[in-house]
């Protein structure tokens, strides 16, 4: 059965227009998706929105058997306005539908490093869109996941969610502390592989290992001497032009790649 709302000030209204801010998310445990698309993803991986919200007028197969399945599971589907459901999600032109997840377990003891050869991990990644793209290398490339260290921007954030274009439903996720991070990688198998100038070797052809974590530092300060000097292996890439640095998340990319053909071959 679907629940009808018409009124601006409906406390359910509130309360999912609060989970566009961080600190309400955190503390609800919830994050906020806009888009069947998104939604269609989330459903193929197996997670289901605990609450649905439509915009009353719209209709699409898909968004009946979303419906349907979020009644099975034992979720909320509520039934608005489309000015209601645009002043849910802060966009004048929302899409037909918004779904309201539980975030799950991120911590490192939730990952099984054996599962992929490729894992990808950023530290102090403050770009929502650039830690969106990384996850969305993860699913390309096959990656294990994405492991967060230390302050990076928000993953249950909807520039982050939207980003990576459903990649946050699909591969494994991570949220760690250094001192806590590097003792767990060293605890098992794991290479750990950053771009750097330190007595750096080539990338191309470098004697990469799987498990292997790839290491990509902040977007303005790049990876502390400390993190870099942790790791196994230190990699060069050439800059032809005047820029002396890759955005973040393409240089991840662009490694990822070489680390997969590495491995193949």
């Amino acid at each position: 059965m679907r629940k009808h709302i018409t009124g601006f000030s409906n406390p359910t209204v509130k309360y999912l227009r609060s989970l566009r801010d961080k600190k309400h998310r955190k503390r609800s445990g919830q994050f906020l998706v806009e888009g069947l698309r998104l939604l269609e993803d989330a459903r193929a991986s197996g997670r289901m929105p605990r609450t649905l919200v439509m915009a009353e007028g719209r209709e699409h197969p898909l968004l009946e058997r979303l419906e349907a399945d979020v009644m099975a599971t034992g979720g909320e589907v509520i039934a608005t306005t489309p000015d209601i459901l645009s002043k849910i999600t802060g966009k004048e032109n929302a899409q037909s539908v918004a779904g309201v997840f539980d975030e799950w377990d991120t911590s490192l003891a939730a990952l099984d490093r054996n599962a992929a050869p490729i894992w990808l991990a950023a530290q102090a990644l403050r770009d929502p869109g650039n830690l969106g793209t990384m996850l969305r290398t993860c699913d390309a490339v096959g990656a294990g996941g994405l492991i967060l260290i230390d302050d990076c921007a928000d993953p249950f954030s909807a520039e982050a969610v939207r980003a990576s274009m459903g990649a946050v439903f699909t591969v494994g996720l991570a949220q760690a502390r250094w001192d806590d991070f590097l003792p767990w990688l060293r605890a098992g198998e794991g290479q750990l592989v950053a771009a750097s100038l330190r007595d750096a070797v080539p990338y191309r052809g470098a004697a990469y290992q799987a498990p292997c974590f790839i290491l990509v530092g902040n977007e303005s300060q790049g990876l502390p001497e400390e993190y870099e000097m942790a790791c196994n292996l230190r990699v060069t890439m050439p800059m032809k032009g005047r820029a002396d640095s890759l955005n973040a998340a393409v240089a991840g990319a662009v490694l990822a790649y070489e680390v997969l053909a590495g491995l193949e071959g």
